[in-house]
């Protein structure tokens, strides 16, 4: 049970299981099914050991972690999960159709060759049309994002442990940001068309004809940056849409708007978010682990690698004015 599990360093430096999958493999959740602990992960029940509340009206404070030497090895957890919810609250995750990990700092995918028409027929005995799959000849570089974060146990000791989370996850939101960057670039590069509006604005007839240029795939999210998402929100057409649609941008034909800051005033891309865009993984979250359960907090170091590529051309098209 999970009141019975030894909490150690070792935990973070297995060399094929996160932290939280180092646990589970000790206290595995499926073993709570059907009692009040259903839904926790191994990592939550741990807090729950310890009686660590990290939000709500009765939030603990940083110290509680460090109540003791087990519950201290607890606290590094505790900062990936915020840098990281916040890293995923950014639309990468919208925008990916597969995310691939990779265990070395380089990526080597497949390509795809179907410039053959499928309209093609084939002669009975004939040869039959060929879609090539190979791997790629280049390797993909995957790029290092990083952050030192300058921190001190006495400066956060009695500060509430949801108030250092929202902080952490600011931080989590702009590491996002910037890999968005990355994937707005490589969407741009490997479009499989551009073409341009009719006038100096975007207009909703430009938007029509985004969409008309998705023949196999379908133009389900479109990325514009915060001032061109306003002006389409405007326009008289998506009026009734967005009344159809509370909480939730969508374009008339059924594409989702998605506000992308990292694009410019001057582009609009266009995506089949289910075949555009492969995110690849390098690592997960890396942070100096011994020194934050020892409460040596004079800096918090994180990084991850991730890399992008285009899977299928078709599904990318970019409206430029």
């Amino acid at each position: 049970m999970y009141n019975n599990i030894r909490l150690e360093k070792g935990l973070y430096h297995l060399s094929d299981k996160s932290f939280t999958e180092a646990l589970e493999a000790l206290d595995p959740s499926s073993q709570y099914e059907d009692t009040p602990l259903a839904g926790l992960d191994a990592y939550e029940r741990q807090l729950k050991r310890f009686d660590i509340r990290i939000s709500g009206k009765s939030c603990d404070r940083v110290e509680k972690f460090f109540t003791t030497t087990e519950s201290a090895v607890l606290f590094p957890e505790f900062i990936r999960r915020a840098i990281r919810q916040g890293i995923d609250s950014s639309v990468v995750s919208d925008i990916s159709a597969v995310q691939t990990v990779c265990s070395s700092s380089q990526y080597l995918g497949c390509a795809i060759d179907d410039s053959v028409s499928y309209d093609t027929v084939t002669a009975q005995k004939g040869d039959l049309p060929v879609t090539e799959i190979t791997e790629q000849t280049s390797p993909l570089a995957l790029t290092k994002y990083a952050r030192a974060v300058h921190i001190s146990y006495e400066a956060v000791r009695k500060q509430r442990l949801d108030v250092l989370a929202v902080m952490l996850r600011s931080v989590g939101i702009k590491l996002g940001n910037a890999i968005v960057k990355a994937a707005v670039a490589v969407l741009k590069t490997g479009a499989g068309s551009s073409i341009s509006a009719a006038g100096s604005d975007f207009a909703y007839s430009d938007l029509a004809e985004l969409c008309g240029k998705f023949k196999d795939f379908n133009l389900n999210t479109v990325l514009a940056s915060p001032s061109v998402l306003a002006g389409i929100l405007t326009m008289e057409q998506m009026l009734e849409s967005s009344s159809e649609n509370a909480g939730e941008a969508m374009l008339p034909f059924g594409a989702r708007l998605l506000k992308t800051a990292q694009l410019d005033d001057n582009t609009i891309i266009g995506i089949d978010r289910d075949f555009a865009l492969e995110m690849i993984t390098g690592t997960d979250l890396i942070m100096e682990t011994d020194k934050l359960i020892d409460s040596q907090l004079s800096t918090i170091t994180v990084s991850v690698q991730t890399g992008f590529r285009t899977i299928m051309k078709d599904a990318v098209h970019i409206l430029t004015k």
